[in-house]
């Protein structure tokens, strides 16, 4: 299984804040622009914070394990996998997701923070980039946690 890579993740940002700033100026000048879900935030946070848990759920297990203590539950291989798969999932959607909110986000600040309603738009724009790099920090936790020792015949040192 292949590593989460931070260039991949900044290029997907990058390329979705671009796309989504053109789309809404382009939206705007057409009609109305769609708004900015308070839940956008609070979903992206609940998502670290779920990775976050599930992290240092199996490093506390992994510990146990390691330090043979009476009655320590081991981690499955199958379920660290999964867990890294949702990580690297969770964290490539994150980066878009991020991406289109700070395009928005981006635009609001540039022409319309005069308005109330903008400005709420934007600082929701804002949290949900924030809540989006939590979501991508807690997935590289999570794959640093699952990552077997280093193999020494070959040198590279897969993940579960």
């Amino acid at each position: 299984m292949k590593q989460l890579r931070l260039g991949v993740l900044a290029g997907l940002f990058a390329v979705a804040g671009v796309l989504s700033w053109g789309g809404a100026r382009l939206w705007d000048t057409v009609g109305t622009l769609p708004s900015v879900p308070l839940a956008a935030p609070v979903v992206l946070a609940v998502i670290a914070v779920v990775l976050l848990a599930t992290a240092l759920s199996i490093r506390s297990r992994l510990r146990a394990q390691r330090e043979r203590r009476p009655g320590a539950k081991g981690v499955e291989p199958l379920m660290a996998a999964r867990a890294v798969v949702f990580g690297q999932a969770s964290a490539l959607v994150a980066s878009l997701v991020c991406g289109m909110y700070g395009g928005v986000g981006v635009y609001l600040l540039m022409n319309s923070l005069d308005v109330p309603a903008r400005r709420d738009q934007a600082i929701y724009a804002g949290l949900a980039v924030l809540a989006g790099a939590g979501v991508v920090a807690a997935a590289f936790f999570l794959e640093r946690v699952c990552k077997l020792p280093d193999d020494e015949e070959t040198g590279a040192a897969p993940t579960v």
